[in-house]
């Protein structure tokens, strides 16, 4: 049986759907928001593998090019690996889900979404979340949610629920918020430096409608859903708890005082192996076989509690901090010569090598997305290798951690680069950051941050405002809340909530949370957001003290890109005929040269010289002669009544025979030939557009000719300029002929101006 449900948020219907497709699945649900539908459907293991400790949860999302009437763009024309944008819908769906399964439930599950169709208006990244919150809270799956999710924006000052993607373009805010309905449990996002009022106000807008999504859900389960499966809590034998804390309870006291992680990491070790071979020798083989799982868990509770207890008894911390201070920071620049920009950031035992490159548009990142094909001009790459922590595993490429990481801190400067193409002083280049993570105990991700804007300072791009990352944890036992400031790794492993918060001084870029409780409060999210504040504005103190502005110039490595903005009507002009010309350009100056439709030129050449002497080529393309100019040109033909003269990157001219040399000139040879360099002035244009010059004016403007010589020359008599009349016919006429080489219209239409009789001459 088909059943239907309408959530209204904001200016649309949420439809939820279930009984007419993936009818075999464990759990499906259609969701449709406009013409943006997708479909989650989970299926679960009837058992958990013999030993099985963890839960091993799948979440997959992907999207159908199908969805936007498209074909695949690549070889294949088929959907191949998940996409960076899939993979963070992945993430954006597995991180509020995860929390919300009982504890000794193991079975295997996998949660799929897949978009079946789009309108590029409605976005199915929060579809895909409601669609896997309602597929599993109808089926037999264990889940506790049930979960909604929402968009936020915030357009021309106002909150907007749900907004289009064409609306999102102008909005100073963007984030997802997820939760049930009594607490908010993720949020991911960005942000134009927006306050921690605006954001507080944000999320409680948001959850708002979080209530009401969870309601329809819950209703939607009374209609359709499934007894759940039966899950026994797991339950550790009291004796194993009470020796293994006899064995080890003082040992792990003492290893919770302040020092090195692999020193503690090494102490833990030794613990973990000394309590399991004390324990197999005091229960026999065969009773410790049965229990060697459980003196684990015991050792991890253990661990976990005196940890814990510390952080709320003392206010201190693994590393002997209290709950506010930020680890100990070291900036340096330019420790990379050959690179364009480079930052070698450590905070505590985190340390990451922060690098920035600089190219050509030629360089930017095409995507071949649902909406179509769109282009990156600012990338992040984040890379965590496994011996940043000491670690021996497979080598592979980079996982959904690292793309999530990556995103996150890509969000946090993207808003502060001078990109914005309107912009006068938008940054011509493409811009790569990497981050090589070298170290790693907590944050690294927000040392990327730091790091990126460093190494973008140093290559010399100048930033609206530097940003800085700060990642907050939470310690909540009962009504007691410890919200802790730049989290250690093992804070965020035992702790409760992992908060990272980037901004500048005047307001938050990037936002990410992620609760293991069932959410946190309005007034602890108060209170983490202003901390964090307070982290940030000494983290910007410690980046203000090794770089207070960006370099007033690029790294000499970079390409320089000089921008010059032509005449549409030009472009023809510059690239000629078959890119003849284009190419002669950066032949003769080793300088890329990339045209756009408006007429916007950009020159780049890792030599500032050679970048400017293809601008100067360029410039002399499009330039117009103007009267009264002295030029610098080359003779291209003779005639019997004068030569013409190229100039301004090409365009001729007629210097007639009496404006050769003083005196009289029998033959135009006897003062200049083809090929020779000249200079000439610019002495008319006439209605036609033709070029009248002077070598005699170009001469003595430059002092060649003494006045007594100019004046003697213009007191001898000469034909008159009236008899030029054929001669400029037989120079139309010529024009025209030439009109193929040099594009078609410009030579066809000179040579109309020409005299008629002139270009019948020419034709016979």
């Amino acid at each position: 049986m088909v059943e239907r449900l309408s959530i209204p948020i904001g200016s649309e219907e949420i439809v939820l759907e279930t009984g007419r497709i993936a009818k075999q699945a464990h759990g499906s649900v259609l969701v449709t928001c406009g013409e943006t539908m997708v479909l989650s459907a989970i299926c679960v293991a009837s058992d958990s593998r013999e030993g099985q400790d963890f839960f091993p949860l799948t979440v997959d999302y992907r999207e159908k090019s199908f969805a936007a009437g498209r074909i695949p763009g690549n070889f294949f024309r088929r959907e191949g690996r998940p996409t960076e944008r899939e993979v963070l819908v992945c993430r954006l769906t597995d991180r509020p889900l995860r929390p919300l399964f009982p504890k000794g439930f193991y079975n295997e599950l996998q949660v799929f979404s897949t978009v079946f169709s789009t309108d590029n208006e409605n976005n199915p990244d929060i579809l895909s979340l409601i669609g896997a919150s309602a597929a599993l809270h109808i089926s037999k799956v264990p889940f506790l949610g049930p979960i909604g999710a929402v968009r936020v924006g915030l357009i021309e000052g106002v909150l907007a629920v749900n907004p289009k993607i064409s609306e999102m373009d102008g909005s100073e805010l963007d984030i997802v918020v997820a939760g049930t309905a009594e607490a908010i449990t993720m949020v991911e996002g960005a942000a134009r430096q927006v306050s921690e009022e605006k954001m507080l106000e944000a999320l409680e807008f948001a959850h708002g409608y979080i209530k009401q999504i969870c309601q329809a859900i819950e209703d939607f389960r009374q209609r359709v859903g499934e007894e759940k499966m039966a899950v026994a809590e797991p339950v550790t034998d009291a004796t194993v708890v009470a020796d293994v804390e006899g064995i080890a309870l003082d040992r792990f006291k003492a290893l919770l005082a302040p020092m090195e992680k692999h020193a503690r990491a090494d102490g833990l070790s030794a613990l973990e192996k000394e309590v399991h071979e004390t324990l197999a020798a005091r229960y026999g083989e065969e009773s410790y076989a049965a229990r060697s799982a459980d003196i684990t868990t015991a050792l991890g509770a253990l661990e976990k509690r005196l940890m814990r207890e510390q952080v709320i008894k003392t206010n201190t911390r693994l590393d002997g901090r209290d709950l506010t201070t930020v680890r100990p920071i070291t900036i340096e620049v330019g420790v990379l010569p050959r690179v364009h920009g480079s930052c070698l950031f450590t905070r505590g035992e985190t340390q990451a090598l922060v690098t920035t490159t600089l190219g050509t548009s030629r360089d930017e990142q095409r995507l071949d997305e649902l909406t179509g094909e769109e282009f990156k001009r600012f990338m992040l790459h984040y890379n965590f290798p496994s011996w940043s922590v000491g670690e021996v595993r497979r080598i592979s490429g980079p996982g959904r951690r690292e793309i999530g990481h990556g995103k996150l801190a890509e969000r946090a400067i993207e808003s502060i680069l001078p990109l914005d193409e309107e912009s006068d002083t938008a940054f011509p280049y493409t811009i790569r950051i990497v981050s090589d993570i070298t170290e790693s105990n907590g944050s690294s991700s927000m040392a990327s941050v730091c790091g990126g804007v460093m190494s973008l300072m140093d290559a010399g791009v100048p930033l609206r405002a530097p940003v800085a990352g700060i990642a907050m944890g939470l310690i909540k036992e009962g009504d007691e809340v410890r919200v802790l400031s730049d989290i250690l790794g093992a804070e965020d492993h035992l702790g409760d909530m992992d908060f990272k918060v980037c901004g500048t001084s005047e307001g938050i870029t990037a936002f990410q949370m992620d609760c293991k409780v069932m959410g946190v409060s309005r007034e602890v999210m108060s209170q983490a957001l202003h901390q964090a504040r307070e982290g940030r504005i000494h983290i910007l103190g410690k980046m203000n003290e090794c770089l207070a502005e960006s370099r007033s110039e690029i790294s000499k490595f970079a390409p320089r890109i000089i921008t010059i903005n032509i005449n549409v009507d030009k472009i023809r002009d510059v690239i000629g005929p078959g890119g003849k010309v284009i190419r002669e350009i950066q032949k003769n100056s080793g300088a890329e040269i990339e045209i756009e439709d408006d007429g916007t030129i950009n020159v780049a050449a890792v030599d500032a010289a050679c970048a400017q002497a293809a601008v100067d080529m360029i410039r002399m393309i499009v330039a117009e002669p103007e009267v009264g100019q002295v030029y610098h040109g080359k003779v291209t033909r003779i005639m019997p009544f004068g030569a013409f003269v190229a100039v301004m990157g090409g365009k001729e001219g007629l210097v007639h025979i009496s404006e050769l040399a003083i005196g009289h000139v029998r033959e135009v040879t006897d003062v200049v030939d083809v090929g020779d360099d000249i200079n000439v002035k610019v002495t008319e244009i006439d209605k036609l557009g033709r070029v009248n010059l002077s070598k005699v004016e170009a001469d003595r403007e430059l002092g060649l000719i003494s006045d007594e010589e100019y004046s003697a020359h213009e007191s001898a008599p000469r034909a008159p300029r009236g008899d030029r009349g054929g001669d400029r016919g037989g120079r139309g006429g010529d024009r025209g002929g030439r009109g193929p080489h040099r594009g078609g219209r410009d030579g066809g239409h000179r040579g109309g101006g020409g005299d008629r009789g002139g270009r019948e001459r020419s034709r016979r």
